[in-house]
């Protein structure tokens, strides 16, 4: 454990503590006074109010949307169905700038709504709930999928011989098994839309604020530590609850049920009612997801002088805008190293404390899982800033050092790596590594010749995951990346920060380009993976 320990410790503890000391800290001395003030104010009350209530409204309609999704997957054999699983999962890999870039382009002004009925749902509050449907969608039908399809359906059949309904059968017997299912992915959904920053930067405007937005206005633009460091707070202890109100709800689904092949659980649907909800299902689909991504598509090819390569080729030159000092397709090149030194590290620390959760129990232990999954929901924008005013001095002087990004995003990339790798190692048998030793193997032949073979392929799908979301990383690496080296994600927001055709074509060229890319790696995990059990 000494290693994410030590991770854990000097890259997100440290920032975090230190930039809420600085804010909350005058002459040495703690100014805790300044909690019971900023939570007075009439505007914070509003960001709070807003926060939560968008969060709660967010996670209902996607579990309206999705539910019929995941059982749709889990019960129904049709073709395509793997192929459509891993399309909607592509949202969830996507940086929420690319998902707020699709709805812009959809909702927004000269979007398709606006050009074909004169529609614009930009700066509302819808766009903002759709906008997170579409990127949490993926949750649902896999967390709550995921069981449903290993459920033995002969319990409810033998509901239904003793003479319940079909909804009878269904509300008594599927819906108290699958109840700590839809519980822990009603609480991810709205950890994920609680601390949502860029869908509501992009397409809320300057009327909506969430505390991650107001924390990065406070940060960057006001200056107001103090202000920032008590919503920090206020965020920590809220992800702190759902994400142990998560933890319970993930141990009841582990230990309440006997699971069986889900394989064994899946029919071609019958009759018009069954045929019926596969095609609304289908149609959801193909309006909440495939729609914005194919919006944006065109949206990069529709020029000044029809539909052609032009925003790509602007890509290539660095332009009298002074946006980038460097042309804006070097930041695919960049982004793509970037990532893979992220993933490196991710899958290093987060091997590491896979390794140790499996080997040993206790509170302790299982508290150290939980804080693993913290910066998942820690204002990024925080993280960021924290690294900024932390590591600047030796032995950690590493400001000016282009490490400084990969460490930020391998940070969001850890959570996934734990949560893919725990439990295939799990799995194994002690057995094997005990036998292993009795005929002479040292720990880490054991480790290369036991465990290495059956975690294989779990490894490389924890790699793709944390690939992926550290290619996405937007909140922290707004902060730290360098002009002359710009993301994907902070490229894409600095080209729909400037007014123009030309910066928003090249906006929706760069967006597509990352789009495929995470879509690409998505696919590929789920050509390699054997884990059909739903977790990501």
């Amino acid at each position: 454990m000494a290693v994410p320990v030590l991770f854990f410790a000097v890259f997100f503890a440290y920032p975090v503590t230190a930039i809420v000391g600085r804010g909350l800290r005058s002459d040495g001395v703690w100014q805790f006074g300044r909690v019971g003030d900023v939570l007075s104010r009439p505007d914070i009350l509003d960001v709070l109010w807003f926060t939560t209530w968008q969060a709660l409204a967010s996670t209902a309609l996607t579990l309206v949307v999705a539910l019929p999704g995941a059982y749709v997957f889990a019960r129904f054999d049709f073709p395509g169905r793997h192929l459509l699983r891993a399309v909607v999962t592509v949202p969830f890999v996507l940086p929420t700038v690319v998902v707020g870039t699709a709805f812009l382009a959809l909702l927004g002004r000269g979007g398709l709504l606006d050009e074909l009925w004169g529609v614009r749902l930009d700066t509302t509050v819808w766009a903002i709930l759709l906008a997170h449907v579409f990127f949490n969608y993926a949750v649902v039908v896999r967390t709550v999928g995921g069981l449903w399809s290993q459920l033995d359906p002969r319990q409810e059949e033998a509901a239904r011989v003793l003479g319940a309904s079909r909804l009878a059968a269904w509300w008594r017997v599927t819906l108290p098994a699958l109840g700590p299912a839809v519980a822990a992915a009603a609480l991810m959904v709205f950890l994920f839309t609680f601390t949502s920053f860029g869908v509501v930067q992009i397409l809320g405007g300057p009327a909506y604020s969430t505390l991650e937005v107001e924390i990065y206005r406070q940060t960057a633009q006001l200056l107001d530590l103090p202000t920032a460091a008590v919503l920090t707070l206020v965020q920590f202890a809220a992800v702190g609850a759902i994400l142990a109100l998560h933890a319970w709800t993930v141990r009841r689904r582990e230990t309440a049920l006997r699971l069986v092949d889900p394989a064994l659980t899946a029919r071609r649907p019958k009759g018009p009612g069954q045929w019926t909800l596969l095609g609304v299902v289908l149609t959801v689909v193909l309006l909440l997801i495939l729609l914005p991504l194919g919006v944006l598509v065109e949206r990069s090819f529709d020029g000044p002088g029809g539909y052609g390569l032009t925003f790509y080729r602007a890509l290539t030159s660095v332009g009298t805008s002074g946006t980038f000092l460097v042309p804006p397709l070097d930041a695919v090149r960049t982004s793509l190293e970037y990532a893979v030194v992220a993933t490196a590290i991710a899958l290093a620390v987060g091997g590491s404390a896979a390794a140790a959760l499996t080997r040993r129990a206790g509170r302790l232990v299982r508290g150290f899982d939980a804080l693993l999954m913290l910066p998942l929901g820690v204002s990024a924008v925080t993280v960021g800033f924290g690294f900024l005013i932390t590591l600047d001095k030796p032995p950690l002087d590493l400001r000016a050092s282009w490490i400084l990004v990969p460490l930020a995003q391998a940070l969001v990339g850890v959570p996934f790596v734990v949560r893919t790798m725990l439990p295939v190692l799990r799995a194994v048998d002690g057995r094997l590594r005990e036998a292993a030793a009795v005929l002479g193997a040292s720990p880490l032949r054991a480790w290369r010749e036991v465990d290495l073979p059956l975690v294989r392929r779990a490894l490389l799908v924890a790699a793709g995951f944390a690939f992926a979301v550290s290619l996405g990383e937007f909140g922290a690496t707004v902060f730290i990346a360098r002009p002359d080296r710009p993301t994907l994600p902070v490229a894409v927001a600095r080209l729909l920060g400037r007014p123009g055709e030309l910066n928003y074509g090249q906006a929706m060229a760069l967006s597509t380009v990352l789009m495929v890319v995470c879509a690409v790696s998505l696919l590929v995990l789920e050509r390699i993976r054997t884990d059909r059990s739903g977790e990501f």
